[in-house]
This record gives C-alpha cells, sequence and structure tokens, in this order.
C-alpha cells in the first residue's frame, strides 16, 4: 500500500532515472544559483544514492529513505562542518579593508553625496579609496574625515574637523603676558 503512494503512479523501472533527474537538477542549482552554499548538495547526493539503490531493484520505500532521510543527516553533518569552518577562518578585526575603520582620512577630491558618479577620493594611510558620505553637505578636497565604514571598495566617511579658514591671519597671534597668573606681573615704574 506504501509503495503505491511513494511510487507516485511512475514505472518502478523508471525511478532510477528519475533519482538522476533530481541529482543532477539540485546539483546544478547547487553550483549555480546558491552558488556553492550547500543547501542542496546533500539531498543531489542522497537521490544520486537513491539511483543506485532504484538500479538494484530496491524497494521504492528504500530508495525514497535513503533520500528523504540520508539527505537531511547528510545536511546536518556538512552544516555542523561548515559552521566550524567558518569559525575558524573568520577575519580578525582589522584585517582587510576592514582595518580602515575608524581611521582618519584626508579628502583629495570632493564628496558629493549627490554624486552619481562616485568622484570622492579620500587618502588613507597612503592609500587612496573611493569615498561617499551619508551627509547632506559636500565635503571639500583637504578636510579631515573619519572613515565610519566599508562598502565594498569605497569608505564611507564623516567629517571631523571644520574646513580651514581661507583668509589669512590679520595679525600675529595674542600672547599672555603672564603666563603664569600666581605671579604678579612685574612693576613698570621709572626711577
Amino acid at each position: 500500500m506504501l509503495s503505491a503512494v511513494l511510487d507516485l503512479g511512475i514505472n518502478l523501472n523508471l525511478w532510477p532515472w528519475v533519482w538522476l533527474a533530481i541529482g543532477v537538477f539540485f546539483a546544478i542549482i547547487e553550483l549555480t544559483l546558491l552558488a556553492g552554499s550547500f543547501v542542496l548538495l546533500p539531498f543531489a547526493v542522497s537521490a544520486f544514492a537513491a539511483a543506485l539503490l532504484g538500479f538494484y531493484d530496491v524497494a521504492i520505500e528504500v530508495q525514497w529513505g535513503v533520500f528523504v532521510f540520508g539527505g537531511a543527516v547528510l545536511w546536518v553533518l556538512l552544516y555542523k562542518r561548515v559552521m566550524k569552518f567558518a569559525g575558524e577562518n573568520e577575519m580578525a578585526p582589522g584585517v582587510g579593508a576592514d582595518r580602515l575603520i575608524g581611521l582618519t582620512a584626508i579628502v583629495t577630491a570632493a564628496i558629493d553625496p549627490d554624486d552619481t558618479e562616485r568622484k570622492g577620493r579620500v587618502k588613507v594611510e597612503g592609500e587612496v579609496w573611493s569615498a561617499l558620505t551619508s551627509g547632506h553637505v559636500t565635503i571639500a578636497e583637504g578636510t579631515k574625515v573619519r572613515v565610519t565604514e566599508m562598502h565594498g571598495t569605497r569608505v564611507m566617511v564623516e567629517a571631523v574637523a571644520a574646513n580651514p579658514p581661507n583668509t589669512p591671519p590679520s595679525g600675529p597671534p595674542l600672547q599672555n603676558p603672564n603666563p603664569n597668573p600666581s605671579i604678579p606681573p612685574p612693576s613698570r615704574e621709572q626711577p
């Protein structure tokens, strides 16, 4: 009775080819659309195993069991292995482009938040990077900025200091004639 349900009305001699087609289909989806994320790979392997069993005239119930439960077991084992591998191979903080986050940079080409051509550039640690800003004002060339995050090959920055004034100072800086206020200034009496 169960075999009548599991055979789905397909001739039992065709099931090995059905499993083979399912295995190839899952493998192609895994390699092309899922980019090797190992989601369907265990079920592709279990479909190939079920196809082998089908070629040896093993009962359809066993073929389905190998496909469903074998795929599930392989998925769990592969998931644990992938997670262990991913945990061991994480990039340490400050490695790669993420090392730039928090550093100060100098704007070498003005950064306009509305610039669709992304012409803004900054120089940080001797390297020139394309830059974006989430602010609403243009950051002028020569401005000091702080790198806040990475967006692919671009750095996201925010200004840390106002632009230096364009006019020269009007006179010498004021000097305090008495640098130590606890000592009274010398008297200027004339004899």
